[in-house]
């Protein structure tokens, strides 16, 4: 490990490329699966590259521009405590929810448990296999909540792939029982128009409402049909979560024609994507808002009425956002990050070619008052380090990191690694400290890096798709307050009001 007192700035020019990606459970504890994890749900996790792309990493390698291969660098106000390597759930690592001593992480294989009572030794409470990606996960009390955005022969944990285009192939929402978190029961499946690819939690004292995010749908595919332009809402009763069923399908986008009123991409828009639902959703409850990331729009809408929120405004940026992916609020909810999934996170874009404009975030004021509130647009903030050609790398997701008077978050770049950055004047983001690894390969293009990094109670915790479970710990005069901020649970896009 290579500690780095004054943290890089890597402005080296790393390639010329450019960026184009019945109900069962098995629970797992220290035997193997009993049943076979499916391959279907893998995504493609490696790609040739020009023998003179190959040259410029090894080059890059040898001359510190870039760390080695696996090896980890980092700003001297971050600690590395510890990685836990993946262990039964072979697949790629996503989204990370918590609760109490709990941290919950989702893999394309199903999802882990971990007791995180001493962040410097996590210790695996259970595993549960349920392939089906991307499992994007949540937690509100006694109930887990777990996406399926590929096509399964049924909502039973021990589905296979299917076509898209037979009717009896299902995707959707999971629901598991946690009171036990050693026995986590498969309690409830919703299908979805669509599928599920991400979801957001609305929660109320006697009901959870579930935003769900889909997109992409062909008239071949029975239960996702165009125009595909709003989110599908579920209704879960926490004492009777068997009940849970679709209540509404709020359109966001209204419009004529067969693909709704979104953004229409390219031709007319180039290099944008389509808008054909929404990728992902933030809801700040205290302040009844939502900040979508559809794709090929960006919106704010009020969610005063859970099951039919309403849209207040809607931004596009046909110049630097490819793909709009995901939204997040700072605490007094006058600014929202919206995060450019530039080449869909298996592309090389951190790199000089691409710049400092794409695949990165945008910073965006919130102004006005109620219905009238508009979103402006301020700047953008991308990693200052180059990656390697042969690395995966664009922004993702991150949260906020609780400090009063201050906008900081941290943020997950896949193998660009994690950031911390402050946002407090929108108009001059900086980072403040890093953490990352060197390339997987320096022969090929391989998947991996931080999918999720998320600040709870202290310490930051990261899934990286391939390494599996890192804590940081980061001691810095400007994020030193937020450790006495505590949580009983957080699940990152429904933002806390940390404050309160």
């Amino acid at each position: 490990m290579t500690l780095l007192s004054n943290p890089r700035t890597r402005r080296r020019r790393l390639g010329i490329a450019t960026a184009a990606a019945g109900l069962l459970a098995a629970l797992i504890t220290a035997q193997p699966a009993v049943a076979t994890p499916d391959p279907g749900d893998a995504p493609t996790t490696e790609k040739r590259v020009s023998e003179s792309t190959r040259d410029e990493v090894r080059e890059a390698v040898q001359s510190g521009e870039i760390p080695g291969q696996d090896e980890i660098v980092h700003s001297a106000n971050i600690e590395h405590l510890t990685n836990i390597p993946k262990d039964v759930l072979p697949g790629t690592n996503s989204d990370l929810a918590f609760q109490g001593r709990y941290a919950f992480a989702g893999n394309y294989d199903g999802f882990r448990i971990f007791d995180i009572s001493d962040p410097k030794e996590p210790k695996t409470v259970s595993q549960v296999l349920c392939p089906g990606s991307q499992n994007d996960i949540s937690v509100s009390g006694d109930l887990l909540f777990l996406s399926t955005d590929s096509s399964r022969s049924d909502s039973s944990c021990n589905s296979t792939t299917q076509p898209a285009s037979e009717k009896s192939s299902w995707e959707g929402m999971k629901v598991f029982d946690i009171s036990d978190k050693r026995n986590p029961k498969y309690v409830a499946a919703v299908e979805t128009a669509c599928g599920s690819h991400t979801h957001t939690l609305v929660p109320e004292r006697r009901n959870v409402y579930i935003y769900v995010s889909s997109y992409s749908p062909n008239a071949a595919y029975p239960d996702c049909q165009p125009p595909h332009d709003g989110i599908s809402v579920i209704k879960v009763p926490r004492k009777a979560p068997e009940k849970a069923a679709v209540v509404s399908f709020p359109v966001l986008f209204p419009g004529e024609g067969p693909d709704g009123g979104g953004n229409p991409g390219g031709p007319t828009n180039p290099g944008v994507s389509k808008t054909t639902g929404c990728h992902d959703i933030t809801v700040l409850p205290s302040k009844d808002l939502a900040a979508g990331a559809c794709m090929g729009d960006g919106i704010l809408f009020s969610i005063e009425d859970p099951e039919n929120p309403k849209v207040i405004d809607r931004v596009q940026d046909n110049v630097n956002f490819a793909f709009w992916h995901s939204a997040t609020f700072n605490q007094k909810a006058d600014k929202v990050v919206f995060t450019d999934e530039l080449g869909g996170g298996g592309a090389a874009t951190c790199n000089a070619a691409v710049g400092p404009n794409r695949g990165a975030d945008g910073i965006y004021d919130v102004v006005g008052k109620g219905d009238h509130r508009k979103l402006v647009f301020r700047s953008y903030y991308k990693i200052p380090r180059h990656q390697a050609d042969t690395e995966n790398c664009v922004a993702h997701n991150g949260s906020l990191i609780p400090v009063k008077g201050k906008d900081l978050m941290v943020q997950a770049w896949y193998q660009g690694g994690v950031s911390v950055w402050d946002f407090t004047d929108s108009s001059a983001p900086k980072e403040i400290a890093y953490f990352e690894r060197g390339p997987i390969s320096t022969e090929r293009l391989a998947s991996g890096g931080s999918w999720s990094a998320y600040y709870y109670n202290g310490h930051i915790y990261s899934n990286d798709m391939a390494k599996g479970f890192d804590v940081l710990k980061i001691d810095d005069r400007r994020t030193d307050p937020a450790k006495r901020v505590r949580l009983d649970e957080l699940n990152v896009q429904t933002q806390p009001d940390y404050f309160d």
